[in-house]
């Protein structure tokens, strides 16, 4: 890929919340690795973030407000590339947005289970703060991208604003290889209520076959999703492994039978992607949001009810058919190799 002549200088703006690591992390950070391996001068800002007390939002979009990154050291910054709420909050004549997600409890997340705001006279007023605050400071990008079409729709109902997806490879996707069908499936992703993990552990009292369920990941709902496990029955059929490296996972990955991947309204998920590029055939839900941008049902993989009766049918289907579980899995993988980074960075700093 040819590398514009006025871009050398490039700042990666991150908000890292202290000890969590997520898809987010992860997203910016190879971001930042794959524009040093084009020939870019690349530096990653992170300033840390904290959503609550409620209040602490607007005061953290006013931090980063204050930055003014056009230069450094009396050198120019070419091109500031901001990712999520509430990075595009930054200064520069030349920043390009690549949107993950604004700050969803306020958006469509609000009036759920998964957001604090209320109807509360102050909860309204913030929000609405929030919302108008967004579309100024998004407006001011030379241009929006986003990592899905969900989250594009988002963007249009919510700030009026259009976005063009550009969807990002799975961090260690050169990494990925196919293995056997095994005996087990696999649930990847922070366990927070909106991963919905326990829809994975419910799904199990429903298995019918020999299958376990491999759960990687942590958070706040572990402790929950594990007594529902035992509630249920089926604490000796799931196991919890907790936050795993990378070389842990990938082997995961290359034996699992299929990935059972529910979120609630996921931004994009790179789950999904990494199971395709290791073959695998991902049992999801009608509901999961960015999911079904590379899901198509009985094709390369499921797309069930967010209830724990259908997505153990769908476990069943391909626990009895491994030839059908290496079908869906190889045209998952067929989709997924399409996505690159040189696709990524040349719309990004073109």
């Amino acid at each position: 890929m040819l590398r514009p002549m006025n871009i050398q200088r490039i700042v990666v703006c991150e908000a890292q919340v202290p000890f969590v690591h997520g898809g987010a992390e992860y997203l910016v950070r190879t971001l930042a690795t794959e524009l040093r391996t084009h020939g870019y001068d690349v530096e990653l800002v992170s300033v840390p973030f904290k959503w609550y007390p409620k209040e602490e939002l607007l005061a953290h979009a006013a931090a980063w407000h204050l930055l003014d990154l056009s230069e450094s050291n009396g050198r120019s910054i070419d091109l500031v590339i901001a990712s999520k709420f509430p990075t595009y909050f930054v200064r520069h004549p030349r920043k390009v947005t690549w949107l993950m997600h604004q700050y969803r409890a306020a958006y469509d997340l609000c009036g759920t289970p998964y957001s604090e705001f209320t109807h509360t006279e102050g909860d309204v007023g913030l929000r609405e703060t929030l919302m108008r605050l967004d579309g100024e400071m998004l407006r001011q990008s030379r241009r929006i991208f986003t990592i899905s079409r969900n989250t594009t729709a988002r963007l249009g109902k919510f700030n009026g604003i259009d976005g063009e997806p550009l969807y990002p490879p799975p961090p260690f996707a050169d990494r990925l290889r196919p293995g056997p069908y095994g005996d087990y499936v696999l649930f990847v992703g922070r366990l927070e209520s909106i991963k919905r993990p326990d829809l994975a552990v419910q799904a199990m009292r429903h298995v019918d076959r020999p299958v376990r369920l491999l759960v990687v990941g942590d958070g706040t709902d572990r402790r929950r999703t594990e007594a529902i496990a035992e509630s249920l029955g089926v604490q000796d059929r799931v196991e919890f492994l907790g936050a795993m490296d990378e070389d842990g996972l990938l082997r995961l990955y290359e034996e699992a039978l299929a990935v059972v991947y529910t979120p609630y309204d996921e931004d994009y998920g790179y789950v999904t992607l990494e199971a395709f590029l290791a073959r695998k055939p991902v049992i999801t839900a009608i509901d999961a949001g960015g999911p079904l941008e590379f899901v198509e049902d009985g094709v390369n993989g499921f797309i069930c009810e967010p209830a724990p009766e259908a997505i153990g049918a769908a476990v069943n289907r391909v626990a009895a058919d491994r030839t059908l579980a290496a079908r869906l899995g190889a045209a998952g993988f067929d989709r997924a190799r399409a996505i690159t980074w040189d696709a990524v960075i040349s719309r990004l700093v073109e």
